[in-house]
């Protein structure tokens, strides 16, 4: 069936007519209690994922293979830290929280959001911490100079605006002539075939400084077609298990904290012997300890640098924090989300995750909410693994560094313009997975770590010729010695 995200994608990529005819997308939406096309959106990145997997799988072997998505299928991936399951530990607490979308003084909807930085965050609000206080204080504020005290704070919120009010905005019009996602080269060198081995991703290296869900979900899509991604990170910095281990198959896992001395000499050593340099600090975060693009290119030539942040590589947001749920205030849909009535209440989601499931997820109607799942950031961690994709295979013909680029902002931009399904057909769909989806796409795992027995969702694209598999278990953080492994 015809797929606009996968049209979208298809002149970024340099693909032909040709080249589409390799895939096959089964289904359609709406598959979510929403009316914006996740389930289309879904199987068309993963599609375009595939096929850009399929393209290097080509250039090795000549061998053309076919790729098939079910739209189904595709949607259940951008909720699927839902759906992790740890079968050997007790049941977590629901995480704490306060925040969400909250009345101003002008009658406006501010998400604050209380990561990174809790005690600045009181100080700024002048609360306490509790939903209560919280609330008040953000009675009391302007929207507008809330929104700039936050950013002065290095704080994350944002006001709710809607698709029109951001198509206005000066970073909502620099981004609205980008393409979702970019691919530039920076730097001459000579091509360079790919490694040899059995699978389209076989002796590529992947650097990988990221956290959370996006960045961590383009290793892992790597990961996913024989790539080896070393992870890195620092014991010191705040993470979320569940976002872990979802984000972690595939991988190793090593620490590397810059802050002591020798680290930053290491991770230049693993760089120059690196294929893709992956990192989703805050811009200039990673710039600053001499790791930008440029930097990079400069010590190994032939890098793809992969990159993305919450409000996109330009304008005057750039260097603004921001998540998944800040990328859907500013752009609209958490507006337009919030026109729909709520599904009834999931037992399921409220007991795991409590309050943030009713202050984001489970809104009353007329007040902004999230779409079901974690959208944009699953959507742009693909859509930075496609385009890494398209630069390993530029590299290889014609070499060349290359900086691929997007950001949340940018994929919450496109799923506002790819279009809607009737109101009435979404209200009829459930918000949990059927018990049937959930079988299909499940993988049950015995890490032989702390972790335990896992199950978790397995790779939703199929191939004809390499199917895509994680060939490692997924490990607790910093399992591994900072080395590559042999090609």
């Amino acid at each position: 069936m015809p797929n606009k995200m996968l049209d979208e994608l298809k002149p970024i990529a340099g693909w032909t007519e040709k080249d589409l005819k390799q895939v096959t997308i089964s289904g359609h939406d709406p598959v979510s209690p929403t009316r914006f096309l996740i389930g289309e959106t879904a199987a068309g990145i993963h599609a375009a994922c595939g096929l850009a997997a399929a393209k290097l799988w080509e250039l090795r072997t000549g061998h053309r293979q076919h790729v098939a998505v079910d739209v189904n299928s595709a949607a259940a991936t951008f909720q699927s830290f839902l759906y992790l399951r740890l079968l050997d530990a007790p049941p977590q607490p629901p995480p704490g929280f306060f925040g969400g979308f909250l009345a101003t003084s002008d009658n406006r909807w501010f998400f604050v959001h209380p990561g990174t930085d809790p005690m600045t965050l009181l100080k700024v609000l002048e609360c306490e911490a509790n939903q209560d206080s919280c609330v008040v204080a953000v009675k009391k504020r302007n929207s507008g100079e809330l929104e700039d005290a936050f950013a002065d704070h290095g704080l994350n919120g944002a006001i709710a605006r809607t698709a029109e009010e951001w198509a206005v905005h000066p970073q909502g019009k620099i981004l609205s002539r980008m393409p979702v996602v970019e691919i530039i080269k920076i730097g001459s060198s000579p091509p360079e075939p790919l490694p040899q081995g059995n699978r389209p991703l076989s002796g590529v290296r992947c650097l990988d400084l990221t956290r959370v869900l996006a960045g961590p979900t383009c290793s892992r899509t790597l990961a996913e077609h024989g790539a080896d991604v070393l992870w890195v990170g620092a014991q010191h910095l705040p993470d979320v298990t569940a976002f872990n281990i979802d984000t972690s198959h595939g991988k190793r896992s090593t620490f590397l904290d810059l802050r002591e001395s020798g680290n930053t000499e290491k991770l230049w050593k693993l760089t120059e012997q690196a294929d893709v340099f992956c990192q989703s600090y805050r811009l200039g975060a990673v710039a600053g300890r001499g790791f930008s693009p440029e930097e990079v290119a400069a010590k190994r030539p032939g890098i793809v640098y992969a990159f993305m942040n919450c409000y996109g590589p330009v304008g005057p947001w750039a260097g603004r924090r921001g998540w998944e749920q800040l990328a859907q205030t500013v752009t609209g849909l958490a507006l337009e989300e919030g026109q729909l009535p709520p599904p009834p209440i999931d037992d399921m989601l409220l007991k795991q995750w409590g309050s943030f499931y009713t202050q984001s997820w489970h809104t009353p109607a007329g007040r902004p909410r999230l779409l079901p799942g974690a959208v944009t950031d699953y959507m742009t961690g693909y859509m930075l693994a496609l385009g890494t994709m398209v630069a390993l295979y530029k590299r290889a013909l014609e070499g060349g560094s290359y900086v691929v680029r997007t950001s949340l902002t940018q994929s919450a931009m496109c799923v506002e313009r790819l279009g809607r399904v009737d109101r009435e057909q979404a209200m009829s769909q459930p918000e949990v997975l059927s018990s049937e989806l959930l079988n299909k796409l499940y993988i049950e795992e015995d890490t032989k770590t702390s972790y335990g027995r896992i199950k978790y969702f397995g790779p939703v694209v199929q191939m004809s010729e390499t199917p895509a598999r994680w060939a490692l278990p997924t490990v607790p953080r910093g399992t591994h010695e900072p080395i590559w492994l042999d090609r």
